[in-house]
């Protein structure tokens, strides 16, 4: 993909809106190349529910708002580490997606997977302030 950036300055308000949508498209792609890689590490869950996740995380409503006024969320670690066979559970209350490391995770959705491969997955996080996020799963 090629931008053209005009010859003269940009007022921050043009900047940011010019570096939403590519941001987004390469969260988008990363999210993609990850989630190809990772899912060959994860399980479903099977449990049917009704057992509690070993990590959870809620992403409240308006967080995407916070994100872009510039307010730093306390929501989830820069990383945690998993044993095998424990379950990460990411519930979005937010009306926008949110990518999570390896997980894209869509408005109004939840997000429960296993662990059944070790390995260090990370990626991109729009929701912690270091804008990444790593999950490291232990034998």
């Amino acid at each position: 993909m090629i931008l053209s950036l005009p010859a003269r300055p940009m007022s921050p308000s043009s900047h940011r809106a010019l570096r939403s949508p590519v941001r987004r498209l390469a969260a988008l792609m990363a999210a993609i190349a990850s989630l190809t890689l990772f899912l060959g590490a994860c399980g479903s869950d099977d449990t049917g529910g009704a057992e509690q996740p070993t990590f959870s995380f809620v992403i409240p409503a308006g967080a995407g708002v916070d994100i872009e006024n510039g307010e730093p969320l306390d929501i989830l670690p820069a990383q945690i580490t998993a044993q095998l066979n424990e379950t990460i559970q990411i519930v979005n209350n937010d009306d926008r997606a949110h990518l999570l490391g390896p997980w894209f995770v869509g408005a109004g959705e939840t997000l429960r997977q296993r662990f059944t491969e070790p390995g260090v997955f990370d990626g991109e996080c729009s929701v912690h302030p270091s804008g990444e996020f790593t999950i490291i799963v232990e034998a």
